[in-house]
C-alpha cells in the first residue's frame, strides 16, 4: 500500500495490494521503505528485498520486515512491533537504542488514534471525524513509513514536519474568523481616513477616476470626488461624497497623483503617467492597503497567486 502521495486509493489503504485482502492480526501489515504495505502472508512469498510494486531497494529482505504496528491497529489490533525491529537488527549487526524504537512506536500509535475504519466495498477505507482530508492524506504516508532503516526514519521526520506545518496553518485559520480579520483590517484602512467599498463598488470607483484622468486631465479632488458619486448614485445608492472622497485620499497617499497647488483656489490632481491603466492603479491601490494591515500588526495567514487583487 502506498502512502497518498503515491496514489493508493483510498478504499485500499487497509488492503494488501498484492491480494487484496484486508489487514488482521494473521494479515499483519508490513512496510517498505518506499510506502508500500504488504500484508505478512504476501511478503512470506517476496524474495529478496526489491520491492515487487516499484522495484525500490530495502535494507532488509522484505519478509524479514517487522509488522506496521500503527497500520494493524487501525483495523482493531494491538501488536507491538519493538521486540521484531530488535531482532531484525540485532541478526543483521545493527544498533538502534530500544527505548528510541519503542517511543517512535507508541508515537506512532498515538497517531494512528486519530483514524478510524470506515465502511467500503471492501473495508479497507480510513476516516476521522477530527481531522481535514488534506491531514488525513499526510497522516497516512506518516503511518505508512518504515522506521527500521535510518534513511526511511530521516524521510519520516520530513513527513511529519509537513504535517505539523499543515496543522498549524489549519489551526490559525480556525482561530482567526474572516469576519474578525475583515473588520480589522478596514478599521485599520478608516482609521487612515480612506475606506474600502467593496469589490465591485471600489472597482468601479477606480475605472471612473482612471477615465477621468487617464488622459493626463487636471482636475480638483472635490470635483472628481462630485463626478464619481453622481455617476454611481443609480447603481449604488448608497454612494456618498465621504465614501469616495476616502478612495481617492487612499490613492493620494499611494503617491499616484502629480499635486498642483493654487494660491486661494483649490489644489488641481494629475494621475501620473505609470498609473494610467487599471492594472497598475489597482496594484497601488491594494499595495496601499496590505501595507496599512501590516503597520497595524492584523495577524493573518496570506496566500498568493498571479493576481493582484484584492477581492
Amino acid at each position: 500500500m502506498a502512502p497518498s502521495t503515491q496514489g493508493q486509493a483510498w478504499s485500499e489503504i487497509l488492503c494488501c495490494p498484492v491480494c487484496n485482502q484486508l489487514f488482521s492480526e494473521t494479515r499483519a501489515p508490513i512496510s517498505t521503505s518506499c510506502g508500500h504495505v504488504f500484508c505478512r502472508v504476501c511478503a512470506l512469498a517476496i524474495s529478496g528485498s526489491n520491492c515487487p510494486i516499484d522495484e525500490a531497494e530495502n535494507g532488509y529482505p522484505i519478509r524479514e520486515l517487522p509488522t506496521n504496528s500503527a497500520i494493524l491497529s487501525v483495523v482493531g489490533v494491538q501488536k507491538e512491533a519493538s521486540q521484531q525491529i530488535k531482532n531484525l537488527l540485532k541478526k543483521y549487526g545493527k544498533e538502534l537504542p530500544s527505548t528510541a524504537i519503542s517511543s517512535c512506536e507508541k508515537h506512532l500509535l498515538g497517531l494512528a488514534s486519530y483514524m478510524r475504519r470506515a465502511n467500503s466495498e471492501r473495508g479497507g477505507s480510513v476516516w476521522s471525524e477530527l481531522l481535514s482530508r488534506t491531514i488525513q492524506r499526510k497522516l497516512v504516508s506518516v503511518l505508512c513509513a518504515q522506521i527500521v532503516e535510518s534513511n526511511c526514519r530521516l524521510k519520516l521526520m520530513r513527513t511529519l514536519r509537513a504535517l505539523a506545518e499543515r496543522i498549524i496553518s489549519e489551526q490559525l485559520l480556525q482561530q482567526q474568523a474572516s469576519h474578525s480579520l475583515s473588520t480589522q483590517l478596514w478599521t485599520t484602512v478608516r482609521s487612515r481616513g480612506c475606506q474600502f467599498l467593496g469589490p465591485a463598488m471600489q472597482e468601479d470607483v477606480l475605472k471612473l477616476i482612471l477615465l477621468t484622468l487617464s488622459k493626463g486631465a487636471l482636475i480638483a479632488r472635490k470635483t472628481l470626488v462630485m463626478y464619481i458619486v453622481q455617476t454611481l448614485s443609480e447603481d449604488y445608492p448608497q454612494v456618498s461624497k465621504t465614501c469616495v472622497g476616502h478612495v481617492v485620499q487612499l490613492l493620494y497617499r499611494a503617491s499616484c497623483f502629480n499635486v498642483i497647488k493654487r494660491e486661494g483656489e483649490s489644489s488641481l490632481m494629475q494621475l501620473k503617467e505609470e498609473f494610467r491603466t487599471y492594472e497598475a492603479l489597482r496594484r497601488e491601490h491594494d499595495t496601499q492597503i496590505v501595507g496599512m494591515a501590516v503597520d497595524a500588526g492584523p495577524r493573518c495567514p496570506l496566500y498568493g497567486n498571479n493576481h493582484s487583487n484584492i477581492a
